[in-house]
């Protein structure tokens, strides 16, 4: 009797998001490209607005380090599957990623961040998202330089928010690909259109 009245809440709320608008986000990590050399993984995440919850998937992930033999294009074809349900459209998701670079001695140095939103139309995406790194003061070039690393970033949502990002000094860094299949349901419920 205990298990049933458990389940019993748990099913309620899936009857709650069943009766939202719903994004389903199905594709990969396909690699990265235009970075100083290989060896490079990425750290990736989704963040969501406070309407917004994820139904089925993971919000985060890392992929593996790709050694590419040419060093222009590694390759993760890392997947992306997640589910989510929402009562309004702000805080449309966002991906964000940390390119990372792996050096002959297994140390990890940032070498990009970046974002790019989630496409708001149905259908298959192929996405470039552009990355940067912050360059510091001259002496964190200069220790960089000889000793390795990069400035990071304390806060990480400065990734993808406006805040504090204009006192950044930056610098372009490669690209990341990505193709991303978006299925969305129920949102003519709302009378939100989408084409």
């Amino acid at each position: 009797m205990s298990g049933l009245l458990q389940a019993t809440p748990i099913f309620m709320n899936i009857k709650l998001w069943e009766r939202m608008a719903e994004v389903h986000i199905i594709g990969e990590l396909v690699g990265a490209n235009g970075f100083p050399s290989g060896s490079l993984s990425c750290k990736w995440g989704l963040t969501l607005g406070s309407a917004w919850k994820v139904l089925e998937g993971l919000q985060e992930g890392q992929t593996q380090v790709d050694h590419p033999q040419d060093g222009s294009f590694a390759k993760w074809s890392h997947p992306i599957n997640i589910h989510l349900a929402c009562k309004g459209l702000q805080g449309w998701p966002k991906l964000h990623f940390q390119v990372l670079h792996e050096d002959f001695f297994g140390r990890q140095e940032l070498y990009g961040y970046g974002f790019c939103h989630v496409p708001t139309v149905p259908g298959i995406h192929n996405l470039e998202c552009v990355t940067w790194k912050p360059i510091g003061t001259f002496k964190e070039q200069f220790i960089g330089f000889f000793l390795g690393g990069n400035p990071e970033l304390k806060d990480e949502t400065s990734i993808y928010t406006t805040q504090d990002r204009q006192n950044l000094r930056t610098e372009a860094m490669g690209n990341v690909s990505l193709r991303l299949g978006i299925i969305l349901r129920n949102f003519d419920k709302f009378g939100v259109e989408v084409s």
